[in-house]
C-alpha cells in the first residue's frame, strides 16, 4: 500500500523522526488491519516484520511450561514489536497478539535492520522505546508481586486508556483474567469493585472509563512510573 503520510494518525515513533529520515524510511512501511488475535510473533519462530500500531492494543504473552498464560507487557501507538529486532535477534522469545482491533504499519525485518545500521535518529529512537518497554516489564513483574487485583485491573485499565483514542474499550471478562493471570471471577469481583467506587462502567463486551484521575487514585503506586520514565526518555533525545 502507499507509505504513510505525515499528517495521517501516526505511531509516536514514527512521529519523532526527522522528517528527513521519516521520508526516506516511508517507503518500507505498509500499512495493515490487525484485527483482534492476530498474532505479531511467534515464540521460538522467525521474526519476519516489525510492527508499529497506530491504534488497538497488543500485548506480550508469556506461557508457562504447564501452559499457564499471563501478560507480560502491553503496547499501542507508543512503541514498537517485536523488541527483540533492535538487538538483531531473529528469533522472537515470546509470543505477540493483538487484543483491541488494531491498524498499524509494517517493516520487514530486514529493512528494519537496515535503518538501525543507516539512520542515527532511528538507532536512538528504538533504542530509546526498547528501555521505555522493560521498565513496563519490570514494574509489571513487581505489581504482580504485590498489589492486589483490584490495583492490577486499575493499572491495566489505566495503561489500555492511555493508548486508546475512546474512553470505551473492548475488553471481556476471559481475556482480562488472561492478561492479568488471575481467574474470572476474581476479574469480575474486581469489576464491581471499580464500578461500586464510580470509576467505571463494565459493559458486556466492553469497559468505559468514568473517572480517570480517580481511578490513578486509585491504582496508587501501581501505576504510573513507567509512564513518567517513557515520556522522560522520549522527550529529552538527543538533537537529532
Amino acid at each position: 500500500m502507499t507509505a504513510p503520510l505525515r499528517s495521517a494518525p501516526l505511531n509516536n515513533l514514527l512521529q519523532l523522526l526527522p522528517e528527513i529520515d521519516f521520508q526516506m524510511l516511508a517507503p518500507d512501511l505498509t500499512h495493515n488491519v490487525f484485527p483482534k488475535g492476530t498474532p505479531l510473533a511467534h515464540r521460538d519462530k522467525p521474526i519476519d516484520a516489525v510492527h508499529f500500531l497506530t491504534s488497538g492494543i497488543g500485548s506480550v504473552v508469556i506461557m508457562t511450561p504447564q501452559g499457564r498464560r499471563a501478560e507480560a507487557g502491553i503496547f499501542g501507538f507508543d512503541g514498537y514489536i517485536p523488541t527483540a529486532a533492535v538487538t538483531g535477534a531473529r528469533i522472537s522469545s515470546y509470543d505477540v497478539t493483538v487484543q483491541l482491533d488494531a491498524e498499524g504499519y509494517s517493516m520487514e525485518f530486514d529493512d528494519f535492520r537496515r535503518w538501525m545500521d543507516q539512520s542515527k535518529p532511528f538507532v536512538q529512537i528504538m533504542n530509546r522505546s526498547m528501555e521505555g518497554f522493560a521498565v513496563q516489564l519490570a514494574h509489571t513483574a513487581v505489581s504482580n508481586a504485590v498489589h492486589d487485583v483490584n490495583e492490577r485491573l486499575a493499572r491495566w485499565l489505566l495503561m489500555c486508556h492511555d493508548r486508546s483514542r475512546s474512553d470505551e474499550m473492548a475488553v471481556t471478562h476471559e481475556l482480562l483474567s488472561v492478561l492479568l493471570g488471575v481467574r474470572r471471577p476474581s476479574v469480575t469481583t474486581a469489576l464491581h469493585v471499580l464500578e461500586g467506587e464510580g470509576l467505571i462502567r463494565s459493559l458486556r463486551g466492553s469497559v468505559v472509563v468514568r473517572d480517570r484521575p480517580a481511578l490513578e487514585a486509585f491504582a496508587h503506586d501501581c501505576y504510573g512510573r513507567p509512564e513518567a520514565e517513557y515520556r522522560r526518555l522520549m522527550s529529552d533525545l538527543p538533537r537529532l
